[in-house]
């Protein structure tokens, strides 16, 4: 196989609203970019799938109000440094770059201030909106920013991976015996060509998103699956609360690849959650009822389910919500009108849906990672922000606020001096393939995707025992493997890759959940 071998200044792996935001201000600052997707287009992710908003502030907020909600719904399992880093430097980074840089049209009331939205967690408006398509508004003014500037090559349907780094893969023997492991760039391999690429970077910054599709339900686009912190994991990088997966409470009950997420603002709108019966039932789980936080919401609506027999519950907008809700909510009306539901007329049948990860790859406030010349943004990377459990409408603004961190760092430190060296870069090898036996079978791909996903979905998902868990572990131990014999003998492809890195990401999970023995937020053991 030919191995083609690029170098580039920073290399960014995931193109969603924290690796497009970090690309952006490091290209005004005059940096070379190459902003990898996996898509054919940048903007396929999670992100252009947001529907609720991005925390802004109510008039005249003190930040401490905002840190108490983030804490409280993170079980005060967060790190309080980067709650108050969010909470104080947020919602200036929403002003200077989405209001004022990238002019995103917000939903504004009749007086032209913006219009602020309440959500469960939450204990004043302080989240703005596009109606329910906020994430997709954002991405297509990031998109068309990152795609007109000169400083930005974007590489579509690249999929990483490897972390490249000098312990592990320098060919010079000085450079594994230096105490310091630098990540050097990444293998990328090229679906247009079925080609492995070898990217060399200065500076490399993980933005891949979550994991949900390593669970039989979820909200998640197709490339959800922690490839960002298994390729951080293999090169050594620290990876934390990885037990911590948010069960979103209400995506659209309806057979289809991706679960319909059933936005957090439609409950903060009014509506009410109801059994078959059309009892409202929240009030009997929790005080704050159908505003408590999600991994509560989530749990109850298991519990009721169980209780009932009921294959699911039912959010009841038409009955409860005073606010017009075509115009409101036109996504979801739409959608559920494609089925054959009328939303303004009857209750939209929901099920929880594995939604976000709050673990990830361990970063302080400036996105740097444990890994030299390693940072990590967005989803994929573990800030602390969430402790146990995320606030509704954090994931935006901490993707955001964290691309520009990383930016401002990586361009602080960046001079002549600071760059890979060039013996480095010259002792990397490019990419060798691991065998040439054409044995790769779809259906076999298919059965190990099935097995990973109904494994983590009854065993590490909404509520986990002991027993579960030791399965869960055995299983994902075993398969990971017998794909490490496979991937060493079979040449690479992008389904092999995906599938690698899937079960390794399944496999962190249930090793973090067997060894957290405090049901906390999203982590609940009986």
């Amino acid at each position: 196989m030919n191995c083609y071998r690029y170098r580039t200044e920073v290399l960014i792996i995931g193109s969603g609203i924290a690796g497009a935001t970090a690309a952006l201000q490091l290209a005004d600052e005059g940096r070379q970019v190459s902003l990898l997707t996996a898509d054919d287009a940048p903007d396929k992710g999670n992100s252009a799938l947001a529907q609720g908003g991005i925390i802004y502030k109510a008039p005249d907020e003190n930040p401490k109000a905002l840190e108490e909600d983030i804490l409280v719904a993170g079980w005060r399992q967060n790190n309080p440094r980067a709650v108050r880093f969010v909470a104080q430097q947020g919602p200036q980074a929403v002003k200077d770059i989405l209001l004022d840089k990238l002019k995103v049209d917000f939903a504004r009331d009749e007086k032209g201030a913006l219009d602020l939205h309440r959500e469960g967690g939450h204990d004043r408006p302080r989240i703005i909106h596009c109606a329910d398509y906020s994430g997709r508004a954002i991405m297509d003014q990031l998109t068309a920013a990152v795609q007109r500037h000169p400083n930005i090559t974007i590489m579509t349907k690249r999929t990483a991976i490897d972390l490249l780094t000098s312990h592990h893969h320098a060919k010079a023997l000085e450079f594994k015996y230096q105490l310091k492991n630098q990540c050097c760039g990444a293998y990328v391999y090229n679906d247009d060509l079925k080609q492995v690429e070898t990217i060399l970077a200065d500076y490399t910054i993980l933005a891949t998103g979550g994991i949900g599709q390593i669970y039989q339900h979820t909200t998640n686009t197709a490339s959800s699956i922690g490839s960002g912190m298994v390729m951080a994991s293999r090169a050594k990088a620290k990876t934390i609360n990885a037990e911590y997966v948010q069960f979103h409470p209400t995506s659209l009950y309806h057979r289809a690849p991706r679960r319909f997420l059933i936005s957090e603002a439609v409950r903060g709108a009014g509506a009410r959650l109801v059994n078959e019966k059309g009892e409202a039932f929240m009030s009997r789980y929790d005080p704050r009822a159908d505003l408590a936080p999600r991994d509560i919401v989530t749990r109850a609506i298991q519990d009721e389910m169980l209780a009932t027999g009921s294959p699911c519950v039912y959010l009841d907008v038409a009955k409860y919500s005073t606010v017009d809700i075509e115009k409101s909510f036109p996504t979801i009306t739409n959608k559920c009108r494609e089925i054959g539901l009328e939303i303004t007329k009857e209750p939209i049948p929901v099920v929880p849906s594995a939604h976000y990860f709050c673990g990830g790859v361990l970063t302080d406030t400036h996105a740097r990672t444990t890994l030299s010349r390693l940072y990590a943004v967005g989803e994929c990377a573990c800030t602390g922000l969430h402790g146990a459990n995320r606030l509704a409408s954090t994931s935006l603004l901490e993707a955001l606020l964290y691309g520009v961190s990383a930016a401002e760092d990586i361009s602080k430190h960046y001079n002549a001096r600071n760059k890979l060296p060039k013996r480095l870069v010259e002792a990397m090898p490019d990419w060798v393939s691991g065998g040439n036996t054409e044995n790769e079978d779809p259906a076999l791909i298919a059965q190990d995707w099935a097995t990973i996903r109904t494994t983590m979905w009854n065993y590490v998902g909404i509520t986990r025992t002991t027993p579960r868990l030791k399965r869960a572990y055995d299983d994902m131990r075993s398969l990971y493997r017998n794909l490490q014999d496979f991937y060493r003998e079979t040449p690479i492809s992008k389904s092999l890759i995906d599938l690698f890195h899937g079960c390794y990401a399944a496999y962190i999970v249930t090793l973090g959940a067997s060894r957290n023995h405090t049901s906390t937020g999203c982590h609940y053991r009986k």
